[in-house]
Order: C-alpha cells, then structure tokens, then sequence
C-alpha cells in the first residue's frame, strides 16, 4: 500500500494543478476528469481517490497563502506538511507569471450576473463542525511567496463589492415580491452609500412582518470556501443586533452565482483570526 508521496509526485500533481488553474482564471475551458486520467497515467501507485484529495489539498494551501484556487477541488486541510506547501512555494517561485495572473483577476469586475430563478441561488451555509476541524488541522502559517493576499485584494475590490451589493438587492426585492410584500421590496436601502462604512452593515432590507433586516454583503468570484474579511465595525453592529443581522455570502460571482446566509453573528458561525493589529510604540 503506497505510503505518503514523495517529492516526485507531488511535483507532477502540483505542476497539473496549475495548468487547470490557468485555464480557469483566464475564462478557458478545460477537461478535468481528462487531467485526472492523465495524472494517474504518469502517478500508477496512486487511485483516483487519492489524486482527489491532494488536489483538495493543495486548493487548501493556496487558501492559507491566500491565493486563487480551483473550485471544483473543496479544501481538505490535513495536507502533507512541509512537503506539499513547499512544492507549492517552489512552483510559484518559477513560474512569477502567475503573480500578475492573480492581480488581474483580484481586480476583474464581472458584469453582474443575469439568473433566471434569482430564489433558486440560495443554499446551506457551510457546516459548523467543518469550520471547526478546519481549525483543528490548521499549524504553522503557510508562507506566502508574494507576500501579498490576493483573497484580501479581491475583497477589498470595491467596485465588486458594488456589483454583489446590487446584486443581492435584486434578490432582495425578489424575496419580498415572492411573498406578496410589492411596497416593502421598494424601501430597501443600500446602506453603503446613503451611510458609509460607519453604517457597520451594508443593506437595509425587510422581514415579511415589516421589521428591519440588516444585511452585510460579502462577495467573490472564487468558492464557498473562499474566506471572507470583516472589520471590528461591522463585527460589533453584529453583535449588538444579533437578531436582526445577517451576513449574506455571494461566490461564485464570475458567472453562475450563489448565495448563503449566517444570520447573528458571524462569531458564532467562523473561526475569526486577526490579520493586522494596531502598534503603539512605548514612550
């Protein structure tokens, strides 16, 4: 029984999973089951399940650098440490063009989506056990070769950020419409321009009783495991409105967009780290 991969094979799957990277961030189409049979090909003492799993764990090492990933493979984060993330590390390091890839499509604006059944995005949001075995598995930070998180850049992309805002008060409008509430539907508010970020919510929107509903949207063009960034702001107006708030998340956002809801706090639902910290010098 094969036992844990060796440098050689890890380059060979690491080296595939970027060519279907590229292809995606540059709107291409590609044949996924194809690779696969030509991975197994080249890596005989490996079964197509375990090709699956590195390749969901090398999805998960490119989250922790906070880099684009494939979709289609969800992250598993019990990988092969240290060897797969310095693959990884290795790979990037030769091949920079991937860095300006990354950049563009950080800061690439999709047209916002037309969908037919708008209700019909809506899905589960991740299970919380997940969430919690994420952070169980989690060691050491990953390093990130560019030094720079192009997730982060991609969600501070404010006219994206604009798209998804709209896009989530269509359904919006669609929700209470669909529940026979026309003059409710028409008060939504986009808070995030009639306020400002001083709001801690972006949407004013409305339960079918006329109560308000708060809403913080998140958007990217990657995954549903895509992590998301929320300031101290927004995390206190959470927790201060714990029964009227919901963080609605929009993925998918390039093309076939979907959605799920948290509602109260996002503390109760993510692990939350810290990404920066304010420094005082002593005096």
């Amino acid at each position: 029984m094969p036992g844990d991969w060796e440098r050689g094979e890890v380059d060979e799957i690491v080296a595939d999973y970027f060519d279907m990277l590229r292809f995606e961030l540059n709107g291409l189409k590609y044949n996924k089951a194809e690779h696969n049979r030509n991975v197994i090909r080249e890596l005989k003492n490996r079964s197509r399940g375990s090709i699956e799993f590195k390749h969901q764990n090398i999805s998960a090492v490119l989250i922790e650098m906070g880099m684009p990933y494939i979709d289609g493979y969800k992250p598993r984060y019990n990988y092969q440490r240290p060897l797969l993330p310095s693959v990884i590390f290795d790979y990037i390091s030769r091949n920079e063009e991937l860095y300006s890839l990354f950049e563009q499509d950080a800061d690439l604006v999709p047209s916002i989506p037309s969908v037919e059944n708008l209700l019909g995005i809506l899905e589960s949001a991740p299970d919380t056990q997940e969430v919690k075995s994420h952070a169980v598995a989690e060691a050491s930070p990953v390093y990130n070769p560019s030094a720079k998180n192009y997730l982060e850049q991609e969600a501070r992309n404010q006219l994206l950020g604009d798209a998804g805002e709209q896009f989530i008060i269509n359904y919006e409008k669609a929700r209470l419409i669909h529940a026979g509430k026309e003059c409710l539907a028409d008060q939504i508010e986009q808070v995030s321009v009639t306020v400002g970020p001083s709001a801690g919510y972006d949407i004013r929107s409305y339960e079918e009783n006329g109560t308000d509903r708060f809403i913080e949207a998140k958007t990217t063009k990657y995954g549903k495991s895509t992590p998301f960034f929320i300031t101290p702001n927004e995390l206190r107006f959470s927790e201060e409105n714990k029964c009227r708030y919901f963080l609605y998340r929009l993925f998918k956002f390039r093309e076939a967009p979907r959605l799920f809801m948290m509602d109260g706090s996002p503390a109760d639902h993510c692990t939350l780290k810290p990404s920066e910290y304010i420094a005082h010098p002593y005096i």
